[in-house]
């Protein structure tokens, strides 16, 4: 026997798969941007051991030469990002969403375990809501990030006048080094999340789609709700 459970409201879902393109297409036009003036690299002294980005990326992705475009794309699009975010962070305090996507003072303990037990090192997974304590700790990290992203992209936008919003970030090269600190963090996000969408399956997956999943449940388990819903 199948039951049915409401998993994602509609606003939540409208919000999530706009969210994607945005952002996507922010990374893209910010690479673009990127590319005038790549300076970042991970090393010591004269060593190299990472550099943001050999010229084979660019060369492969196309992108040299298209500065103006990054500009274009990426200046339009932060508004959307900006008003879909925001209107999201509005939409969970309104509904009480918040309730269960913000840790509690067990959840980094919990989200260790989780962690364990997706790499099959742990048998013990500890109980959840609507989110494990791992997602809870990630999602909330995320708007925290959104956030992070507009007053360092304003400030790099438009450093005179948001001069408070440059001095709060320490200054021109300080932002625009967190902006790109915080779209490396996008990109793992984006690689850790549709790895754990495939592992979930498509019944997981199926409530940001159609807002429910469908699970099969056992006889016993539906004469104990009976028996339960007689007694009361």
């Amino acid at each position: 026997m199948k039951r049915i459970i409401k998993k994602q409201p509609l606003a939540i879902r409208w919000f999530h798969w706009l969210n994607f393109p945005i952002l996507a297409i922010m990374i893209w036009s910010g690479i673009l941007i990127y590319w005038a003036n790549d300076v970042y690299w991970i090393g010591f002294g004269d060593t190299t051991l990472l550099k943001f980005f050999p010229d084979s990326f660019y060369k492969a992705l196309n992108v040299p030469f298209h500065l103006s475009n990054g500009m274009a794309f990426h200046f339009v699009f932060m508004w959307l990002f900006a008003i879909n975010g925001l209107l999201y962070v509005g939409y969970t305090l309104i509904s009480g969403e918040w309730k269960y996507l913000v840790p509690n003072r067990h959840s980094f303990k919990e989200a260790w375990q989780v962690v364990l037990h997706d790499l099959h090192i742990s048998k013990y997974k500890p109980m959840q809501t609507k989110y494990n304590a791992a997602q809870k700790i990630a999602y909330t990290s995320i708007i925290l990030m959104g956030f992070g992203s507009l007053i360092t992209g304003l400030a790099i936008y438009k450093p005179v006048q948001f001069g408070w919003l440059l001095q709060l970030t320490g200054g021109y090269e300080w932002a625009r080094i967190e902006h790109f600190a915080l779209t490396i963090g996008y990109v793992l996000f984006f690689i850790i999340h549709i790895a754990q969408v495939i592992k979930a399956g498509w019944n997981n997956f199926s409530g940001m789609v159609r807002g429910f999943e469908v699970e099969n449940i056992k006889k016993t388990e539906v004469d104990q709700e009976a028996v339960r819903e007689t007694e009361t």
